[in-house]
């Protein structure tokens, strides 16, 4: 009799794990920050065929479905795959292969890192990029006298951190031919005394001949941003500012299953660019989205290249500069207007997003759900926040921790009032694209995370937090990290938060940003990164 019981009951349990649906990985025991419209939390899902198709408590998962892969997160957080609203993932891969500067503390510094570099690499021409003289003892542009008497013969051009200026040794300028004379509308050859300084600004550095990357670098670049995003739970990047022959290369390469990073690109607004992606209409595919152009309105901040209503306040009579004039702007923005594509423009001064401002609801009229976004908005005039009531403000956090030292100087007390303003452009828009800008910045979204929140350095300064009225809340910033820059992408319905029907991208992390003392954000590790149900990482 106890073996007929026995029978029947292995009989029971087996029908019973048969009827569960097999699904290709189990997410058990976590603790799940859906950021769905209710910010609810789960303990479990289900992925099968690269998307969620189950969300709830670890009873009604594992009740309903069996998988060969169950991944026992005991009880880490569970966050949507984050993604970058604005950075240069291409630029950040072939950073990868040129003197990495940031951080250096003096001139002096860079030309030891140069030295360095040469030693090792002996390349025909050096590149480098990351210098800021903000952050030296001296904080003027440097001059080319030490990089001639160091690399008399070798080319040399190292870009600004944020790069709108580069400072080339005269070797550089001689192969690139370029004279005293030279000039440029949207950009200034730096002189002194009559000479050229070796400081390039904005227009002024596309005089200089550097040679093109090899397809073999390119690919190489790429692979390498993608393995130093999906690190850091990176799964979707914004790239701002990529040319049709990267775009197909990066297309030819995640077809042939070589490169698993989503990309959102956004096409250089050139002219060519501009006919011939409204004409071919927007490219969508699994993992890449062409379906916006980026344009520059003017340079930055620190360069003393953003364009300003009123004269910079730490150098008379100077206004930055717009890149091209009104009317081009005008012209671009009637053009993309009338296509189904995303403008995305860079703005910086507060006169060049009032002219953006201005243009977009010019030629947009009554078009509804455009989503052309402002990238920056980093100094806006107090009677301008109401023009973002239609046009989504892209901002990246650590920008405003790494110019506070400074950024009052360049503006003013009262200018600087509407500098960095993230929760008051929030307010006005209900959404903001959260970014890092990288390589500017760095790549880790955790130190966006902190900077939005806690608006201080990882030295915790200020003590107080930068500007406090304008810090984000965690929820608002993870969401700005997650669905609200899927939305900026035209994607929330399929990223962007862990939901059903959506891609399964997702990030285990060792630690719940959410609540850990907001201090300790920024030291956050990343366990496993997956896209599309695989683990990347």
């Amino acid at each position: 009799m106890k073996k007929i019981i026995y029978l029947i009951v292995v009989t029971v349990l087996l029908i019973s794990c048969n009827k569960k649906e097999k699904v290709d990985v189990l997410v058990t025991n976590a603790k799940v920050y859906t950021v769905n419209d209710n910010f609810e939390s789960a303990e479990s899902f289900a992925v099968k065929d690269g998307k969620f198709i189950a969300v709830g408590t670890n009873k009604e998962i594992k009740e309903k479905y069996s998988s060969e892969k169950i991944i026992n997160a005991k009880g880490k957080p569970v966050y949507p795959g984050l993604i970058d609203g604005h950075c240069h993932f291409f630029n950040l891969g072939i950073q990868q292969q040129k003197v990495d500067l940031v951080g250096t503390k003096s001139y002096k510094e860079v030309l030891e890192k140069l030295v360095v570099f040469q030693k090792e690499k002996k390349t025909s021409f050096i590149t480098g990029r990351g210098w800021d003289q903000n952050d030296w003892e001296v904080k003027e542009f440097p001059t080319k006298e030490k990089l001639d008497s160091v690399f008399p013969n070798t080319p040399v051009a190292i870009t600004r951190v944020d790069g709108h200026a580069v400072l080339v040794n005269q070797k550089a300028i001689d192969i690139s031919g370029i004279t005293i004379a030279s000039k440029t509308e949207g950009g200034e050859f730096i002189k002194k005394e009559g000479k050229l300084t070796g400081v390039l600004i904005d227009n002024a550095a596309d005089f200089v001949k550097i040679p093109a990357p090899t397809r073999r670098e390119q690919i190489q670049a790429l692979k390498d941003a993608e393995k130093i995003n999906f690190s850091y739970g990176l799964t979707t990047v914004s790239d701002a500012g990529l040319d049709k022959p990267v775009i197909e290369l990066i297309d030819s390469l995640q077809k042939a299953g070589e490169l698993s990073m989503k990309i959102y690109a956004m096409v250089s607004a050139t002219q060519p660019n501009l006919d011939y992606y409204i004409k071919k209409g927007i490219i969508k595919t699994d993992r890449l989205h062409v379906r916006s152009f980026k344009v520059y309105g003017d340079g930055a901040l620190g360069s003393r290249g953003a364009a300003l209503k009123k004269s910079y306040s730490d150098r008379h009579n100077h206004f930055g500069a717009l890149i091209f004039s009104p009317k081009r702007y005008e012209e671009i923005a009637t053009q993309i207007a009338n296509s189904t594509y995303q403008m995305n423009t860079h703005a910086i001064g507060d006169s060049a997003n009032y002219l953006m401002l201005k243009t977009y609801h010019k030629v947009l009229k009554n078009q509804k759900d455009r989503r052309w976004r402002i990238e920056h908005a980093q100094i806006v005039d107090e009677q301008d926040f109401d023009m973002f009531k239609n046009i989504i403000p892209s901002i990246q956090p650590t920008h405003a921790t790494s110019d506070m030292y400074w950024a009052e100087d360049r503006v003013g007390k009262e200018r600087i009032k509407g500098g960095y303003a993230f929760k008051k452009l929030l307010n006005v828009y209900g959404k903001v694209a959260l970014g890092t800008d990288y390589p500017v910045e760095r790549v880790n979204p955790f130190l966006t995370f902190y900077a939005a929140v806690a608006r201080k350095d990882l030295k915790n300064y200020p003590k107080e937090g930068y500007q406090m009225e304008n810090a984000l809340t965690r929820e608002e910033t993870l969401k700005g990290m997650t669905i609200w820059n899927a939305y900026a992408n035209f994607e929330e319905n399929e990223k962007g938060s862990i939901e059903i029907g959506k891609a399964a991208d997702f990030v285990i992390l060792n630690q719940d940003i959410m609540t850990v003392d907001i201090s300790k954000v920024p030291v956050t590790k990343v366990i496993d990164t997956y896209v599309n149900g695989e683990k990347v990482n």
